[in-house]
């Protein structure tokens, strides 16, 4: 019985893969119906079970090649540059498909009395030659947009090269050629602070706010510099403006409250509403917990200062020396500590408190020191902006 089922999933997995094969066919997806028809093939190529799929693979071999020999014969009489990367893909589809079906021949067509016909030629000259003229027409492409002053043709030069040097490694000097590319068309933003306020800001919050390399938003065409370097010409500025500080006076805050709890202390026995001893089945009297109550008199003291620092981001094209976008931010730092003393029983409060009692008053930061504690808040909120906030839309 096992056997008769097994054998019957694997014709119900047969059929279905063979139909699935065949619906590729008819609606011309031809390599799709190659891929299916192997991979129906790849256990038992020899088995009469698995014949659907050579005949398919056969045809599909056959169409596709057709196919593609006639979209060649119309590319080539066109003689037109930008078809050549069209030409070297077929030709190389062409090839990549025999390279798939090489493996598993010679396949039998057993009712036939004959191996199934897979016609191979040699596309190695064409493939050659397909690639010389892909790479001299994206090269000459490529130094045709860098005689351009417009960064996004230098892009579109980089990725012709970065296409072309993967194609073709080491062709000319198109490595150079990439390095140029991708330096023109970088947009390079120069990055700096402005202090409105009436307060020093630490140079140290200056610099930490301007070091990009903790960031992780330089991209692939867009470069930040807190430091002007000689021989770049930046095109775009983005300016953090410190608007307004404003710092709390130093606070303590106290409270005071009661604390209860009930607590076990040790065992006594249990008497009913009458006073007389309550005794079990066997005439022992019942023991229970003696419970009782404990409190603590606690004094809490709370050390509070604040500091809220607001600035404004400009976007400013250095081109036209217009402002592109402002937005405003707005960054607090909260100092709170707490320290307590108690009288009566500290077990009256819950454990996670304790660590209170073993504080004492510590100095408030300075103002610099608030001021310098916002800048993990200003850096996410200012990498956000960035991230959010292309220069290029």
């Amino acid at each position: 019985m096992r056997k008769i089922t097994l054998l019957f999933l694997s014709l119900l997995i047969v059929s279905c893969g063979v139909k699935q094969t065949q619906s590729m066919l008819s609606n011309g997806d031809y390599d799709g119906a190659i891929n299916r028809a192997l991979e129906g093939l790849r256990t038992n190529k020899n088995s009469k079970g698995n014949q659907d799929y050579v005949y398919l693979l056969e045809e599909a071999f056959a169409k596709a090649k057709q196919r593609d020999l006639e979209s060649l014969n119309l590319l080539i009489k066109e003689n037109n540059p930008t078809n050549y990367e069209r030409i070297f893909n077929l030709y190389t589809q062409l090839h990549n498909r025999q390279e798939r079906i090489k493996p598993i021949l010679p396949l039998q067509l057993i009712k036939e009395g004959r191996n199934a016909i897979f016609p191979m030629d040699d596309y190695s000259d064409e493939l050659i030659s397909s690639k010389n003229n892909l790479s001299g027409f994206l090269y000459a492409n490529a130094k045709k947009l860098m005689t351009s002053r417009n960064k996004m043709d230098f892009r579109q030069a980089y990725d012709d090269l970065a296409y072309l040097d993967k194609l073709n490694p080491n062709y000319k000097d198109v490595r150079a050629l990439m390095d140029e590319a991708q330096f023109k068309g970088t947009d390079f933003v120069h990055v700096y602070t402005k202090n409105e306020t009436n307060m020093v800001i630490p140079k140290r919050l200056q610099d930490d706010l301007l070091d990009f390399s903790t960031y992780g938003i330089n991209d692939k065409w867009t470069v930040y510099h807190n430091n002007k370097q000689k021989n770049i010409n930046y095109d775009f500025g983005m300016i953090v403006n410190f608007r307004q500080i404003n710092i709390s006076p130093e606070q303590v805050r106290e409270k005071q409250f009661v604390k209860e709890k009930q607590i076990k202390d040790g065992i006594k026995t249990l008497l009913d509403a009458n006073g007389n001893v309550v005794k079990d089945s066997l005439g022992n009297p019942i023991k229970v917990d003696n419970m009782k109550t404990i409190t603590v008199s606690i004094y809490e003291f709370t050390q509070f200062k604040s500091c809220q620092v607001t600035a404004k981001v400009d976007y400013i094209d250095f081109r036209t020396n217009q402002l592109i976008d402002a937005f405003p931010v707005t960054s607090e730092f909260i100092f709170d500590y707490i320290y307590a003393n108690y009288n009566g029983d500290k077990r009256a409060c819950e454990e996670n408190y304790y660590q209170y009692f073993d504080r004492r008053a510590v100095p408030f930061p300075s103002n610099e020191q608030m001021v310098y504690d916002t800048g993990e808040d200003l850096k996410a909120k200012l990498k956000g902006i960035i991230t959010n906030n292309k220069f290029r839309r």
